[in-house]
This record gives C-alpha cells, structure tokens and sequence, in this order.
C-alpha cells in the first residue's frame, strides 16, 4: 500500500490541472505530524486559477471531497494538510506486509531490464582489504535492490590477475620464495602471495633494479614465456582459492568471473577501430593515446610504447563483450572514487567510437575506507585484512554472546558471532553516503545498541521472541481500531513506506537511506515495545498488536535481505 500515491491518485480526480506524477512530486511529508501525513503546496496552480495560493488552499479545502480514508484536510497558508484515517492506514498496510511477506516491497519498475554490476575487482598479488569488503557490500547491495525491483541482475566480478604490480609479487617469490608454498607455511594462499607483493617494495630501496625486471617480465609474460606462465599459473591458484574462501565467508555471490588476462589482447579491433575514426592517435613516445582534450577530459593512453597493456586496453573489449553477449539495459562499475577520471575517460571513449550503449554505462563511485591513521597502502602491508577484519569483530560478539547468554554451546555462539560480524561489517561500509571517505570504529560497528547492524539484529530478535511467547497467534479478522496509540501509529506509517523507498533506490541507488530507514524503524518498534504492552493487552487488543509485530519483523527481514544481512531470531 502507497500511501502518497493513494494519496495522488485521489487528487487527480479532482484536480484536473495536474497529472498524478504531477502531484506525486508535489506531496511533501511535515516535518511535524501535528502538520498532517502529507502537505500539499498550491504555489504551481496560482496561475491557472489566477488566485494567489493561499486563497487556492482554502478553495481546495472546500470543494475536495474524499470517502472514509482521509480524516481531514487543513489549509495553513499556501498548503493542504491530509491526515489521514488510522485505521484505513494500518488495515490496509498490516494487510498487505502480512499476504505479501518476502515480497513486500519488490516492484516490477525493472521488468524486461538486464543489468549487470561488476564489483569487488581485486588483484592476484595480494589479499581482499577492508576497502574490497565496502565494495562487496555495495555491489550486493545494490543487486539486491535491483533485483528486488524487477530487473534481471548479473553479478560480475573482474579479476585483475595481469600487469606489472602482479608481476612484483612474481619476481619476489621467484628470487626470495625458496620453494615455499602456502601449504608448508601453513597459510592462506591469497596471504600468502600478498606477502611477497610487500617483500618486493621492501627489497626496491636496496635493489631499485627490481622495478625494471618487474616490467620486463610482464613483456614476457605477454610473450607467453612458459617459465613465466608457469609461475603465474602457479601464483595465480594459490591466490583465487584464497579469494573463494574469503567470499564465501563474507557472503559474496557472483554469476560472472571475468579475467584481465582473457581480454587485455583482444582490443585490437576496436584500436584499428579508434585509429581509423581519429579517436586514438601514437604521441610522440610511441604510446597509443585516445584524443579527448576536445571534450574536456585529458587524454588517455591506450596502449603503452612498449605494446604491452594497461586497464583500459583490457576494458574495451570486456565492455563490449558485456554489452553485445549479454544485450544489457545497463552496466555498474562499482569502484572506488580514485577511478572517477578513469570511467569518465572509458565511457567517453565509447561515446566518439559511436557505441549506442555508451550512455547506459554508469560508475558507481565510492569513498575510502580509512584506518586511524590514515589512508591504507597495501605495498606496504599498511591495510586491514578482510580475514583479519571479520575474525577480530567475530571475536568481539563471541564476547558480547557469552556475557548475555553463557550457557549457549561454544558453537552456537560462533554461529551467532559470525553472523554478527557480518551484520556489523555491512552496515558499517553502507550506512556512509557513498561519495564519502569514512574511518573504520571497529567497536562501534559491533555494538549492539546505537546505529549498527547487530542493533537492527537485535531488534529483529526481540520482535521474534515476543511471537514466539504468544500462543496460537492468528491475524483473521482483526479490529485494526484497538491500533489508536501515536507509536502505533508511527510505526505503521514507517511499514508503509518502504516499497517507495525501494523503488526510489532502484533509481537513486543513495542505499545509505536504507539503512537510515531501517535505523528509525527499529528505534519506532524498541519505543512501541517498551512503552505499550503487547502480551499482557486484552484478547482483541493482543491480537492488533501482535499483527503489527510481525509486520515489522516481515518489514526488518526483507530490508536486512537487502543489505545482505541475515538475521537472528536470538540474540
């Protein structure tokens, strides 16, 4: 049930000026519910009626005409104030959370729409960080939306296992590994090769040569050297097997692997393609460079002097392949704002080649995750590892769970810890607005009060337990007019508007707004809890407040969904 376009749909039939999208867009939510549910202002139709706005709103006032769902309408200067009738609220918004469930929210706005979001993107020559884990979370996160919305997602993940920084872990293990592996360290592969990516920054000050043997062995590794293959074969399983793990753990998904080292020889086409329509063009070094100073952007290489590739020579052709293979309404790069220039340049690319699509690319551009003291450098192993994050949070709630229920079973605190953990770490990386750098606060992510995961957890928790306690609940004809306390009724105008909010993320993708969403649902529900009673209320009374529990719960579950959280139905 919207109620706003409710709301709209009945204006429209009186106010013939204005379409409904019209007056949609024109309903505002007061700030203070003394002001109504929804104000509508009058200032667009001063000319039509030649009337100033104030005098519109008293007219309006008096010739609308509504049925039982509107209990009065007030003008206060230039606006029409609506409150609405509780009870048609909560009937109509109980009713439908209860016979939707799961699918209360989802929308079909996406139908017949594929779209792919590629995200996550590491590199084989060192472990996921914190800063992958936000990425993750985002690009789950906005699937989820889009999914949920209507449109047919492909999750897609490139994994960047060619170029010179992965051959700076090559070479370091060739001259220092000594036949190590990362069974006889007893260590994770992707940490393992990760090591040697830091062992050869240390080792550049003593030897600066490295940095050129590094380059030469990418030549050869373009080359297809079968010494130099073999290791990268080598190092490359070590690392992927160590990113599967760590995936699976966070609970990352995806339909697609795409890898730099099947696309980044493929360009050519499109390069012949460039040169001849005078978008690329050899500098004077040699380089290939495509010619963008006419559209405001600087230039950008394409291909080194030496021939050997770089990102966007790998781009090229994988954006077409996705595109033309997939026949995509839209494609998503999520990607940290370091990129912005680069994905300003690429699409621009595009566009002068002549590709149609160009304009359904779109970079979805994200702040850095940032330690205490600064800006992480993984060259010089300065970065919080995406194991080590989830084990030291994991660890934190193991804690909290035992001081609040000691006698559950070590492994059902893990169980618990874990899935807290995750909460914690999720909404943490997405309740940022995403062009924002933010600190990590390790303990404040897993607290279970405030604006956290675990919080939300939790109230999904208690929500369930008060069912739980309730004997043979049924939700057959219910007197939704026993529902008359103000916190009632906040919170079922709260249930009622997420299906708007999901189909405005769909569109905005501001995904922070959700979980400021669920952060005031929750603080609705934990004031309804502690201030009206729900199992002691008379039979008929019990029955009203019992249904708006688990229309909450229902509401809370699928939002959590939606960030990738699972939920608890004990904390």
């Amino acid at each position: 049930m919207n109620l706003k376009k409710f709301l709209a749909q009945q204006l429209a039939k009186q106010i013939s000026e204005l379409s409904e999208d019209q007056i949609f867009a024109l309903l505002e939510e007061p700030k203070s519910s003394a002001l109504g549910d929804y104000a509508f202002p009058c200032f667009s139709l001063a000319k039509v009626f030649k009337k100033g706005p104030n005098q519109i709103a008293l007219d309006l006032k008096n010739s609308l005409k509504f049925g039982t769902e509107i209990q009065k309408i007030e003008a206060v200067n230039a606006y029409l104030n609506f409150f609405l009738n509780p009870v048609f609220v909560s009937e109509k918004t109980i009713s439908e959370v209860l016979k939707q469930k799961t699918k209360y929210g989802s929308s079909l706005v996406g139908k017949n729409k594929k779209v792919m979001v590629e995200y996550s993107s590491p590199n084989t020559n060192k472990p996921l960080h914190v800063g992958h884990l936000r990425n993750d979370s985002i690009g789950m996160c906005l699937s989820n939306i889009l999914e949920f919305s209507g449109h047919q997602v492909i999750r897609a993940i490139l994994v960047n296992d060619r170029g010179v920084h992965i051959c700076k872990s090559m070479l370091a293990y060739q001259k220092f590994g000594d036949n190590q592996t990362p069974e006889n360290q007893k260590i994770k592969g992707d940490h393992f090769v990760g090591n040697f990516y830091v062992l050869f920054n240390q080792k550049l000050t003593e030897f600066p040569e490295l940095e050129q043997e590094a380059q030469a062995m990418l030549v050869q590794w373009e080359k297809q050297d079968k010494r130099t293959i073999q290791l990268w074969k080598k190092m490359n399983a070590w690392v992927i097997q160590g990113f599967v793990e760590t995936y699976k753990k966070f609970g990352s998904s995806f339909d697609e692997w795409f890898y730099e080292s099947k696309f980044y020889d493929k360009a050519q086409p499109i390069i012949d393609q460039g040169i001849k329509q005078g978008v690329f063009f050899k500098s004077e070094n040699g380089s290939l460079m495509a010619d963008l100073k006419s559209t405001g952007l600087p230039n950008k290489t394409v291909l080194r002097a030496d021939g050997t590739s770089i990102y966007l020579t790998n781009d090229l052709p994988l954006t077409v392949h996705k595109f033309e293979k997939f026949k995509l309404a839209q494609a998503f790069w999520v990607v940290a704002s370091e990129q912005d220039l680069y994905f300003q340049q690429l699409f621009k690319i595009f566009e002068l080649l002549g590709y149609s699509w160009s304009k359904n690319c779109k970079h979805l551009s994200y702040g850095m995750v940032l330690l205490p003291e600064g800006k992480m450098k993984s060259r010089e192993g300065n970065v919080i590892d995406a194991d080590d994050l989830m084990q030291d949070i994991s660890a934190l709630a193991y804690e909290e769970i035992l001081k609040r229920n000691p006698s559950l079973s070590k492994k059902e605190i893990e169980r618990r810890s874990q899935t807290i953990a995750l909460a914690a770490i999720k909404y943490t990386m997405l309740k940022i607005e995403l062009v924002k750098d933010f600190v990590f606060d390790l303990k404040q992510s897993v607290s279970f009060e405030g604006d956290s995961g675990p919080y939300l957890q939790y109230s999904y928790a208690r929500a369930k337990s008060i069912l739980r306690k309730a004997s043979n609940v049924s939700f057959k004809s219910m007197d939704f007019s026993l529902l008359n306390s103000t916190q009632e009724y906040l919170l079922v105008k709260k249930l009622a508007a997420f299906p708007l909010l999901v189909e405005q993320l769909a569109e905005t993708k501001a995904i922070h707004l959700l979980t400021h969403y669920l952060q005031e649902l929750c603080l609705l529900f934990n004031s309804y809890y502690h201030e009206i009673p729900v199992l002691t209320a008379a039979e008929k009374v019990k029955q009203a407040r019992l249904a708006l529990v688990e229309s909450f719960s229902v509401v809370l579950k699928n939002g959590l969904y939606l960030l990738n959280i699972e939920t608890l139905d004990e904390m």
